[in-house]
């Protein structure tokens, strides 16, 4: 990763995908600001403001924002390099390495 970007996951502490999420950012040392909009309400007004929606986790890239966790989509945003691991003619698989 070149430069550092700025991320913001709006979250709540109890939910599985926000969990896995800032395990993968964590994992791939990104620093991030977590927001659980369970306990604060302002961070969740920030949230539904920013993305439409109350469905988290929100995950905000150097402004852009991210609906849900999806690996592949932020690993693009964070510019963290996708790894193909081939494993038959057919099959291939990304992999982080």
């Amino acid at each position: 990763m070149s430069e550092q970007k700025q991320v913001k996951i709006y979250s709540l502490s109890t939910w599985p995908t926000c969990k896995k999420a800032k395990r993968f950012l964590e994992k791939n040392s990104i620093p991030y600001e977590n927001l659980d909009v369970g306990e604060n309400e302002e961070a969740r007004e920030e949230m539904v403001k920013k993305s439409g929606q109350l469905g988290v986790p929100v995950i905000e890239v150097d402004g852009e924002i991210l609906l849900d966790f999806n690996e592949k989509e932020l690993k693009q945003k964070l510019g963290i390099q996708l790894n193909w691991v081939k494993f038959s003619k057919r099959r291939v698989r990304c992999t982080n390495l």
